[in-house]
């Protein structure tokens, strides 16, 4: 029987995705940023060489493709890193359900975020 303690798929998935900012560069390449000024928008506490060092880290794990042209850089989600859209909305229906997101909960804004995530990650019903 394999030991729990040394293959742990939520681990190993957590491990992967640990880095402060990788989620957040994800979100934004699902929503269409691809290059590396685009990705700091938005962000004022990341640096450029943090951003470089989580991009380069994304890159080696294959959850990002790094395309060079003539005078562009862009990163595009492999597919692995696509197939974290399902993570991604959880995350976001989390934080809509049981985070604080002011005095009114509003059922309807909270549903319509949750189709805009849906539709932006690619979700069908």
């Amino acid at each position: 029987m394999i030991n729990e303690l040394e293959i742990c798929p939520i681990e190993n998935t957590v491990k992967l995705l640990n880095r402060k900012w990788t989620i957040l560069l994800i979100r934004d390449m699902f929503s269409g940023k691809k290059h590396f000024l685009e990705f700091k928008e938005n962000k004022p506490d990341l640096s450029n060489n943090v951003l470089s060092d989580t991009l380069k880290s994304m890159e080696k794990n294959k959850l990002v493709l790094k395309k060079v042209s003539n005078n562009s850089t862009e990163y595009h989600l492999t597919e692995r890193g696509l197939k974290l859209n399902k993570v991604l909305y959880e995350l976001a229906v989390f934080g809509l359900d049981e985070m604080e997101c002011g005095d009114e909960r509003d059922l309807e804004i909270i549903n319509m975020f949750k189709d805009y995530y849906a539709n932006l990650l690619n979700l069908s019903d």
